[in-house]
């Protein structure tokens, strides 16, 4: 018997349903598990103290006493049937490990059933990995791109049954057809079974007297195929897709796996992404940066025309809205925002040369000799006298 609230000790309301007391009390168990604190006697009494909670309360009868006369009601001598006062297992250790434990847990008690949460059904197969390469624009606006893997598939001739044509498989005479062998061992709450994959059948229940010729028993056999992979418009580079059912076969039988696809972009030469948004540049001569002009420029989505205002500079920025790169899990697309680059004329003729002399000349802007010989600005304050 406790002194403690039952309630308390699952952390739930006087009104907890019962799915609410059994997520309570899986949480609390393995918190307070004694296999998880070896040598801790008091978290020992607490688990002890938190397995009797959830057995009343989980009991429809049990929890009414209990909420009307409280521990009494339950624990004390008009308790009724169903063991002795206080006993925290009166109703059967199976049973109060199957809330916790059956769904996969720390294992199953002895004598509350075995296997019964165990994964029913033919094993499923494995997952495959493939890398699928794309261009840069591919990769924007989305394709429909084929790809051939090698993988393996139920085996035509025998359905994926393993078995040859006439023939059927039969119960493994090693697990009775459980798919499992359970081990028991000792805990300080006596025998508890734990289930592991039969190993003469692998875990399906089921032998192959008469094996398939043609896959020898597996169910499967390898197989190149052709698949169309619908790449959504917006993926980056190292994105994955999950193509589900379309991985390897099964054995015996059980369903496909997944294909997961893995994304590679190549770089484009002109355009660099930054999220939704793409940057690019375009340049211009010094006459048109300082005059100002109209330039075209392509973009993804086809040629544009850009207006430079006279005087524009290296490093100005070009907004173009919506034409950057569709936002995957939403609406509308990023922007554009192209750099201007201003050229410095290398290769000037020397007529090319006076004239933008004389413009130094009219601005006021002073110019030195070039390093080697006499160039074309000091023969031109020569002749300006």
């Amino acid at each position: 018997m406790t002194d403690s609230d039952l309630y308390e000790l699952l952390g739930v309301g006087r009104d907890a349903t019962d799915d609410e007391l059994k997520r309570a009390y899986r949480r609390k168990a393995r918190e307070f598990h004694p296999d998880a604190n070896q040598g801790d006697g008091e978290t020992e009494e607490r688990f002890k103290e938190i397995s009797l909670a959830y057995e009343v309360l989980r009991d429809p009868d049990r929890r009414s006493r209990y909420d009307r006369y409280g521990a009494q009601g339950v624990f004390g001598p008009a308790a009724g049937q169903g063991g002795q006062p206080g006993d925290p297992f009166a109703g059967g250790l199976g049973d109060l490990f199957d809330a916790f434990f059956n769904g996969g847990g720390f294992g199953t008690a002895a004598g509350s059933g075995g296997g019964r949460g165990r994964r029913s059904g033919p094993t499923p197969g494995p997952d495959a990995e493939v890398v699928l390469r794309l261009t840069f624009r591919e990769a924007v606006f989305g394709v429909h791109r084929e790809i051939t893997v090698q993988t393996p598939v139920h085996c035509d001739t025998c359905e994926g049954t393993g078995a040859r044509p006439g023939t059927a498989p039969t119960r493994c005479p090693e697990c009775q057809g459980t798919g499992e062998l359970r081990r028991v061992r000792q805990s300080i709450l006596g025998q508890v079974i734990t289930a592991v994959p039969c190993g003469r059948c692998q875990g399906t229940g089921q032998v192959i007297e008469s094996p398939c010729t043609v896959c020898g028993g597996d169910g499967r056999h390898n197989e190149e195929r052709t698949l169309t992979v619908d790449v959504p418009a917006g993926v980056d580079d190292g994105s994955t897709l999950r193509l589900s059912g379309h991985g390897p076969a099964g054995f015996r039988g059980g369903p496909n796996g997944a294909l997961f696809v893995h994304l590679s972009v190549e770089p484009d030469p002109v355009f660099e992404r930054d999220g939704v948004d793409l940057h690019g540049s375009v340049q211009v001569a010094m006459t048109q940066a300082a005059l100002g002009t109209v330039v075209a420029f392509d973009t993804l989505d086809g040629e544009r025309d850009l207006t430079l205002a006279p005087g524009t500079q290296t490093g100005a920025v070009i907004h173009l809205k919506g034409l950057g790169v569709p936002r995957l899990r939403g609406r509308g697309r990023g922007d554009l925002f192209v750099h201007v680059v201003v050229e410095t004329p290398t290769d000037l003729d020397d007529r090319q040369r006076e004239l933008l002399a004389a413009l130094a000349g009219e601005r006021g802007e002073h110019l030195e000799d070039v390093p080697h010989g006499e160039g074309i600005f000091s023969k031109l304050r020569s002749a300006l006298g």
